[in-house]
């Protein structure tokens, strides 16, 4: 049973301030193969201070959208073709690399899947936290050792003076795991992105190092975008949530909204697969078929169709334009969807 963290709805109102907004953003990677459109007309927003969950399986598009707002799209092949990021009501995808490169790192911070390949093998762990601090917050090169060294101690690292001096090879997965969190929170940031930060980790240390995410980014009013496949984190740790399939949000909401009244079948198949320590039954567990389309080759209309367990006879033919409507306050569905997991 997953116990959902407390919020107190007090500090929600005082930090309802929209700090990004995503709008219609599509990037596409121009390959031998075809145009690839990992990310299609994606549009969100995020307040200051709120937990937002991008969950759906691989390759439908979380990482991109994730880099698109870093920045970090490799042109080429890849190029975000049309929308707008806006951070703090700047375009991000008009800013100039100058300007985008003081943002990265010092208001908008990124936690990578796996630390062994984002941490410098040369560079000692004092060094690559004291790099940032120097570079962003002007720090002499003492003041920033001194300051690399209390971040190691809040992110729960032992020893951490004498850690310092180690290479990412000489720590552990989970260690080096907190080192890249107190990189990304070095220099105080508005928006942190943790894409995948723990799937690389037994289940003991990464309830260990989201609690400790969770506690860092409370405590400096962080905005976090948590990109995961895992729904157990969604369910404790995010207020809202989107469901990614085909570089498209296919539903949208609250985490107690998409919980309890999923209402896209790709959504209802997720949960369906996540096991249940209260069921005693034998109910097995839900399985979606097949695998995520093409994406040089989209099937016309609903992407999913191909996969639906109940497939409308329109969205089968393709005759219905994936769009997302609103069932309840809050809560958007994808319109095909919509229909299709009302048969479920």
């Amino acid at each position: 049973m997953v116990t959902k963290r407390k919020t107190s709805s007090k500090s929600k109102k005082s930090t309802k301030k929209t700090l990004l907004e995503v709008q219609n953003l599509s990037t596409h990677f121009s390959t031998r193969a075809g145009l690839i459109k990992a990310v299609n007309d994606v549009s969100f927003t995020l307040d200051a201070g709120e937990v937002l969950a991008i969950v759906g399986e691989s390759g439908c598009g979380k990482s991109v959208s994730a880099l698109s707002i870093m920045g970090l799209i490799p042109n080429p092949p890849g190029k975000i073709v049309n929308g707008k990021i806006l951070f703090e009501g700047n375009d991000l995808v008009k800013a100039p690399p100058g300007k985008l490169q003081g943002i990265r790192g010092e208001q908008i911070s990124m936690i990578f899947q796996e630390p062994m390949t984002s941490l410098n093998p040369v560079m000692t762990i004092g060094s690559q936290i004291s790099e940032s601090l120097i570079l962003h917050k002007n720090l002499s090169k003492k003041e920033a050792w001194n300051r690399a060294g209390e971040l190691l101690l809040q992110v729960g690292i032992p020893d951490a003076l004498e850690k310092m001096n180690d290479y990412p090879h000489q720590m552990s997965g989970g260690q080096r795991q907190r080192v890249m969190i107190a990189i990304a929170m070095s220099c105080d940031p508005k928006l942190l992105i943790a894409d995948e930060a723990t799937t690389a980790l037994d289940v003991t240390v990464q309830a260990q190092i989201l609690e400790l995410l969770m506690k860092v980014t409370q405590e400096s009013k962080t905005a976090l975008i948590i990109i995961t496949h895992n729904l157990g984190i969604v369910a404790r740790y995010a207020d809202r949530v989107n469901v990614m399939y085909a570089g498209k949000i296919i539903e949208t909401g609250t985490a107690m909204d998409v919980y309890k009244k999923p209402g896209h079948p790709y959504t209802q198949g997720l949960l369906g697969s996540v096991p249940n320590l209260l069921n005693t039954g034998s109910k097995r567990l839900t399985t979606i078929e097949g695998e995520i389309p093409d994406l040089s080759n989209l099937p016309k209309g609903c992407s999913f169709a191909p996969r639906c367990p109940s497939p409308t006879k329109e969205g089968k033919k393709g005759n219905i334009e994936m769009k997302l409507i609103e069932v309840s306050k809050g809560h958007w569905v994808d319109q095909c969807g919509m229909k299709c997991g009302q048969n479920n």
